[in-house]
């Protein structure tokens, strides 16, 4: 399904960290960022749409895919502010339309709140987004901390089975795709980065989240699959950025899951695609 003839696979280096990202079109620039356990690869599908109007950036977060994995790292709010930052400075970027997913969700609404002036649109997809959060969510970080369960989490088995648990069609999560997402974790130290990244994110920097996003003026386009069992209350969430974004769009997909770019990317990329498209 892969349009791989348009997507390039690129890398910068940004204060000693490698950072790996894909790259279709031309145009208003987008990105795209992921969240656990995932990478730009996620989005591989959803990009040819997306590249027909626009320049689409589809970033490896620092501990994820080819990204470099420093076990020293945060991974902080704090932490993923600064490299959205070096790499836009770095692309000589000067403002960007944003789509977010899962972990990439809180990291890309945190820094946008910050930097109102470098973003022109908003896209959610399934994400958190507040301080509350599921009892999956909370089993996820508890997973990620214990001892033995953490091994397995983080495991070619253990990500295999996160992956199909998050999408209705399991048939898209073929041998082939399940070991491009896991194969990046090879030694101790990429999982153990990897599984820090469950728990480097602040209350703290959720509650701002909370406190700023209705001030948030730009388009802002929700759409999220419905039958999500790893973010089981997404639904809630997003009617709560509704309320607190009135003039957000929303599309509730009842056929897909959490991971809805595996599930249906195509009709993602077409919708993400008019949406950005717009000016």
């Amino acid at each position: 399904m892969t349009d791989s003839t348009n997507i390039e696979s690129k890398t910068i280096d940004l204060d000693g960290l490698t950072l790996h990202y894909l790259e279709a079109g031309e145009g208003e620039p987008v990105l795209l960022l992921h969240g656990w356990p995932t990478s730009s690869y996620l989005w591989r599908n959803v990009m040819p749409p997306m590249a027909k109007t626009n320049r689409v950036i589809a970033l490896d977060l620092p501990a994820f895919g080819k990204s470099s994995k420093n076990i020293a790292d945060s991974y902080s709010f704090f932490y993923y502010e600064r490299i959205i930052n070096g790499l836009l400075d770095t692309l000589n970027i000067e403002k960007i339309g944003l789509a977010v997913h899962d972990l990439g969700g809180p990291i890309g609404i945190f820094w946008a709140l910050r930097h109102p002036e470098k973003i022109s649109h908003l896209a959610l997809l399934n994400t958190l987004v507040y301080p509350e959060v599921s009892w999956m969510v909370k089993l996820f970080v508890f997973a990620s901390i214990a001892p033995g369960l953490r091994w397995w989490l983080s495991s070619p088995a253990g990500l295999t089975w996160a992956m199909r648990f998050g999408v209705e069609n399991k048939q898209n999560i073929t041998a082939e795709v399940a070991k491009r997402y896991y194969e990046p974790y090879v030694s101790k130290d990429d999982r153990n980065a990897l599984l820090k990244t469950a728990s480097g994110l602040s209350p703290k920097g959720f509650k701002e989240i909370e406190e700023k996003l209705p001030n948030l003026t730009i388009p802002v386009r929700i759409i999220y699959g419905e039958n999500d069992r790893i973010l089981p209350h997404v639904g809630k969430t997003m009617a709560k950025v509704k309320k607190d974004l009135p003039h957000a769009e929303v599309t509730a997909l009842p056929n897909c899951g959490h991971f809805l770019q595996e599930d249906e990317p195509l009709m993602i990329g077409e919708m993400l695609g008019d949406f950005f498209s717009q000016r």
